[in-house]
């Protein structure tokens, strides 16, 4: 009787540890299974992802301080050089474009170096690099002191809405008198294959604009305000 109870007991703790043994192959199993399946899924993310980032459009703008080295440009009411105030505005441009992802962002100089109009250097940079925008920085000049405001410039029929965005956003920061978006046949604008625009932003002959114009905080107003006219107009 005893050895008939002891042999139903064998029996019973056999056929417990089978079933458990079964228990932990199915589930680890499962768990391989799952944790697959999340491998594939977190693959799915990666592979989305990417896909996502090499669809976004990359835009490439080219930022153009005008003048430079043995060039100054317009000379203010107080002496104060255009090739500076043109520097020294695209410079603070550039860092903010920099700051969005789908822009890459050039210049045509970064130091006070001469350029040729000659060789047409730089309009030939852009299009070499295969440009999607060009924007000249300039500062005007006239012989009466008292005149002052805002001008930009474009050749081509397609830069007319980049010219007109870009013009609305300056007036808006700076207050400064409209004094018109204009077609003109300068060589930057000509020979250019991308939408390109020349901003006079402001008379560095006028006494007062120059004062603004020269001053830290006018240029980040101002390179805020072009870089929301490029965003406006490139929908970002």
């Amino acid at each position: 009787m005893k050895k008939w109870i002891r042999l139903v007991v064998f029996s019973l703790l056999v056929v417990l540890l089978i079933f458990t043994w079964k228990e932990n192959v199915e589930l680890s199993k499962a768990l391989s299974q799952a944790k697959k399946e999340e491998q594939l899924s977190n693959q799915d993310v990666v592979v989305s992802n990417e896909q996502e980032d090499s669809s976004s459009p990359v835009y490439k703008v080219v930022i153009d301080p005008g003048h430079g080295g043995d060039d100054p440009g317009a000379i203010g009411a107080s002496a104060s050089f255009e090739k500076d105030f043109t520097l020294s505005l695209s410079k603070k441009l550039a860092a903010l474009l920099e700051q969005e992802a789908a822009l890459e962002v050039y210049m045509t100089r970064e130091e006070d170096v001469f350029i040729s109009t000659e060789t047409r250097e730089r309009p030939n940079f852009a299009n070499d690099l295969s440009a999607d925008l060009y924007v000249s920085i300039h500062a005007n000049t006239f012989d009466n002191p008292s005149v002052s405001g805002t001008e930009t410039y474009y050749y081509h029929d397609d830069a007319e809405v980049l010219a007109n965005t870009i013009h609305k956003h300056l007036l808006s920061a700076t207050g400064y008198t409209d004094r018109g978006v204009r077609k003109e046949n300068y060589f930057v604008l000509t020979d250019t294959t991308m939408p390109a625009v020349l901003l006079e932003v402001g008379y560095l002959t006028n006494p007062e604009q120059e004062r603004e114009m020269i001053s830290e905080e006018f240029q980040q107003t101002a390179a805020e305000a072009i870089r929301d006219g490029i965003k406006e107009y490139l929908d970002l």
